[in-house]
Parts: structure tokens; C-alpha cells; sequence
């Protein structure tokens, strides 16, 4: 009888981590990671001692979000490059979609105490090198094509992204989402090909500039 209710637990506590992470995603995407672990663990429907059995701390919470953060940005990124026509199409996908990889940037550039974390995690740091690595990748493709201007390079896409992707000082109300999509929208009209464009300052910054350290 024990052994047949022993994989049942398990997979009760998998459950569990998982609806606890999900609706951290959730308030830190709204309210920052100093959101109340009693309001994340009522979102998940568990007790608050069942968040605390799961992550000892806050600390732990923001490095399961990270991580799950960038492992689901980077299958998503993947799919981009695999299913989409273009390189230019699948940048495209990449910053248009996904939720996750907001997020991620969000907590590694708006909260110093958040990055402070995150910088001694491995996990999270492999996770973020090779999601810098794909998005490399498709940079690079989308010059190859014609597509994405040869005088910007991956840093200076990702950090374009992580400057929209800062929590707005305003209510996330139908109009500031527009907002957010028209600066998506003009973001992505300076990254094309066909010109006129300004000349930048200084050089293009690449993903070695991301990476080093």
C-alpha cells in the first residue's frame, strides 16, 4: 500500500512546485518579486507552508521563476527558428511573444536584489548564456538576409528589449498594453534593413558583451 501511494505523493508534490511557480510568474509579472508568498501560494491553491516546504526562502522562489523563465523562452525561441520562413520572421516571434523572456529581463535589470541572486546561480546563468547564444544566432541570420541592419549586434537587440521590457509606473490598462506594443512595434521598424537610418555612436555590441564575466 505504500508503494502504490508513494508515486502518487511525488507526483502530488511536482504539482504543487509547479502551480506555485506558475502563479509566481504571475504576481512577479505585475507586482515584482516582492510580491506577498501568502497571495502567490493562495493563487497556486496551496497553503502558505506548502510555498515554504517547496523554497525555503524568496530567494529560492526568484531562481525557480528564472529558471523556468528561461528554459520555456529558449523552447520558444527554438520553435521561432525551426518553424518560421525567415530569420527577420523569427526575431520577430521572439520579442512579439514571449511573455517569458519579458519577465526574465524584467527581473535581472529591474531589481539590483533580484540580479544580485541570479548572478550566483548556475542554472540561471547557463540558461541565460545559451538563450543569448539563440538569439545570437538569429541576428546574425537576419543579416545574412538582408533583413536586420548590419550595424547593431545581439547586445544591442537584447538591451533594447530589456529597456521595454521595465515595469511600466502606470496601470497595465488596455492603453498602456498599446503603448507597449507600438514601442515593440517601433523597436522592431529601427532594427530592419531598409534604410535611411541614423549612424550609431560607438560600435555594435555582440553577445561576447553579454556573456564576459
Amino acid at each position: 500500500m505504500v508503494d502504490d501511494q508513494q508515486p502518487r505523493l511525488r507526483a502530488d508534490a511536482r504539482r504543487n512546485r509547479d502551480r506555485i511557480v506558475a502563479a509566481a510568474k504571475t504576481w512577479f509579472a505585475t507586482h515584482g518579486p516582492d510580491a506577498p508568498t501568502e497571495e502567490i501560494a493562495r493563487s497556486a491553491g496551496v497553503a502558505t507552508g506548502t510555498l515554504y516546504r517547496h523554497f525555503a526562502d524568496r530567494e529560492a522562489l526568484i531562481r525557480a521563476v528564472a529558471v523556468n523563465n528561461f528554459e520555456n523562452a529558449f523552447a520558444e525561441a527554438d520553435a521561432a527558428v525551426a518553424e518560421e520562413a525567415s530569420a527577420w520572421d523569427a526575431l520577430v516571434r521572439i520579442l512579439r511573444q514571449s511573455q517569458e523572456l519579458r519577465l526574465s529581463f524584467r527581473l535581472l535589470t529591474a531589481y539590483p536584489h533580484v540580479h544580485a541572486v541570479l548572478k550566483k546561480e548556475r542554472d540561471v546563468d547557463r540558461s541565460r548564456r545559451h538563450m543569448v547564444g539563440l538569439l545570437d544566432l538569429v541576428v546574425r541570420r537576419a543579416q545574412a538576409e538582408g533583413t536586420l541592419r548590419t550595424d547593431v549586434g545581439t547586445g544591442d537587440v537584447a538591451v533594447m528589449f530589456a529597456l521595454l521590457a521595465q515595469p511600466l509606473s502606470i496601470d497595465w490598462t488596455a492603453p498602456a498594453q498599446l503603448a507597449s506594443e507600438r514601442c515593440m512595434a517601433l523597436l522592431l521598424e529601427s532594427l530592419r534593413a531598409d534604410g535611411p537610418h541614423v549612424t550609431l555612436p560607438g560600435q555594435a555590441i555582440w553577445s561576447e558583451h553579454l556573456t564576459h564575466g
